[in-house]
């Protein structure tokens, strides 16, 4: 089968195009012809080598995949051949990733798509969605009628914060650039603020003047000594971003708020934890709440290239579908 793959640790110009042995499953796994499967972020870290995770060389890169059972192991119920499924945590952990022709899905990471959504819309927004839905709810203890400020609401993850927040019954403030407004005020936000304004905390302060009770940090911006000011009483900060950020933390300010500071990492979710968010957002893709604000698409063997842009900060609010079929045509 063709594959994306790398022989070891380094640069996006490592990610090699072409045969692999195709994947075998055991007894409690899903074999998936893979249709559609993205780039994040968190496969540029684990392809550099800059978040360390068990891999195997060669080593298939990728996390997320929509795609069509193949077989299912012996040990395998609810799932047939021909059903359109989901994943979103292949690519690390030992296990290999979604850029292939055929992978191998544990059925506890599996998922099935609701009918009727297109797998180039799914892929893109997998492991954003659930990213955001864990930050604000495992982590977050996210309820209905709190102030939550979204920072970072421009991208893939701050705007699926938004519309979860906001779906929830929060009230959301947004900050992002200022012609992300519309975009991010579209997706639920009641408020928003450009977070180049030198008034940005002033702002913050009139949209939730007793304090935000939810600070989620999808840019790691990650300025906690503005960001622990605006908390209210037992306010909580998630922080999801900034892998090589060193904040300065108020701590006098946070302990006589009683607030909390948390990091979060979705690689870390457990399995139900995933499956929890999955509910989620396939309620959401199914009413198309859940969508990439704008999606481009390439064939597998463009992973190398993709890759790259991403590292150069060219895909700001833009994700790129990796379609298999497109490498034939």
């Amino acid at each position: 089968m063709k594959a994306a793959y790398i022989e070891g640790f380094g640069s996006a110009d490592g990610i090699r195009f072409g045969e692999l042995a195709p994947p075998v499953g055991g007894p409690t796994d899903v074999v998936v012809d893979v249709v559609a499967t993205t780039v994040n972020p968190v496969d540029t870290f684990v392809r550099s080598g800059a978040w360390r995770t068990p891999v195997t060389f060669p080593f298939v890169v990728g996390r997320d995949v929509v795609g069509t059972v193949a077989a299912t192991g012996a040990g395998v119920s609810g799932f047939a051949v021909g059903d359109v499924v989901w994943c979103n945590s292949l690519g690390h952990g030992g296990r290999q990733g979604a850029a292939a022709e055929r992978v191998v899905v544990p059925v506890d990471r599996l998922y099935r798509l609701p009918d009727g959504v297109s797998p180039t819309d799914a892929a893109p927004v997998l492991h954003p969605a659930a990213t955001a839905y864990l930050a604000l709810f495992t982590r977050g203890a996210l309820r209905a009628g709190e102030n939550v400020l979204v920072v970072g609401a421009g991208g893939n993850v701050g705007g699926a914060a938004v519309v979860l927040a906001a779906e929830a019954g929060a009230r959301v403030l947004a900050t992002a650039r200022a012609d992300d407004e519309q975009y991010c005020r579209g997706l639920g936000a009641e408020g928003f603020v450009d977070y180049r304004d030198p008034e940005l905390a002033d702002r913050c302060r009139e949209f939730a003047p007793d304090g935000f009770d939810l600070v989620v940090d999808a840019a790691g911006w990650n300025d906690l000594e503005t960001v622990v000011d605006l908390l209210a009483f037992r306010g909580r900060v998630v922080v999801l971003a900034g892998l090589r950020s060193r904040p300065v933390l108020p701590v006098g300010p946070l302990y006589l708020k009683d607030g909390s500071v948390t990091g979060f990492v979705i690689s870390r979710a457990t399995t139900a934890e995933l499956a929890d968010a999955a509910r989620t957002l396939n309620r959401l893709l199914a009413r198309g709440r859940l969508r990439s604000r704008s999606v481009e698409e390439a064939p597998l063997s463009a992973a190398a290239e993709v890759h790259a842009r991403l590292e150069r900060g060219q895909l700001h609010g833009r994700r790129v579908v990796l379609r298999p079929d497109l490498d034939a045509v």
